[in-house]
């Protein structure tokens, strides 16, 4: 009911016509929504979701956490230095030593227990007020965007390395 009131309310007739700004107006809304929910556990969605995939991918290096979270570098790396700090994640060895690896600790898997039921109750409220089928299909379609999205990325990047070294930069 939360996130009905909050894209229903003030905010019904005021959808971008840009992708971008929707997208991320909506997403500021949903978080507040998860980080209210998970405030009791002192972990926000952002700090969660790095978690999550840690604990999927068991040891992660930088590279898989950031084509798992879809975030850059920088952003990942100053978040991993907090949850570092904090001590739910540490350093990992790996075989090339110029790998940054990550694994959750003890107090890191317990700080995930706790705040899975909390994202659950989320989750939850979420798709109980878009609708089951109406998230599924929602799902499908932010799934074809990212698709989208990183592939003209990644041809931008490889147009403008094309074109510096074309200039001899």
């Amino acid at each position: 009911m939360i996130l009905q009131r909050k894209l229903t309310g003030q905010n019904q007739g005021r959808l971008s016509p840009c992708v971008c700004n929707t997208l991320r107006m909506v997403t500021r809304v949903v978080t507040q929504l998860y980080d209210d929910c998970l405030r009791p556990s002192g972990l926000r969605v952002t700090q969660f979701s790095i978690l999550a995939a840690i604990a999927r991918l068991v040891e992660a290096s930088l590279k898989q956490l950031e084509d798992e979270l879809a975030v850059d570098q920088t952003t990942l790396t100053r978040s991993l230095g907090l949850l570092e700090r904090d001590g739910v994640i540490e350093r990992a060895s790996h075989p090339d030593g110029r790998v940054k690896a990550m694994r959750l600790t003890a107090k890191g898997r317990l700080a995930l227990e706790v705040a899975r039921p909390m994202w659950a109750q989320a989750q939850g409220k979420v798709v109980r007020a878009l609708g089951a089928k109406a998230w599924a299909d929602a799902q499908g379609r932010l799934a074809r965007l990212l698709h989208v999205a990183v592939k003209k990325r990644r041809q931008g990047r490889e147009g403008r390395r094309g074109r510096r070294k074309a200039a001899g930069l």
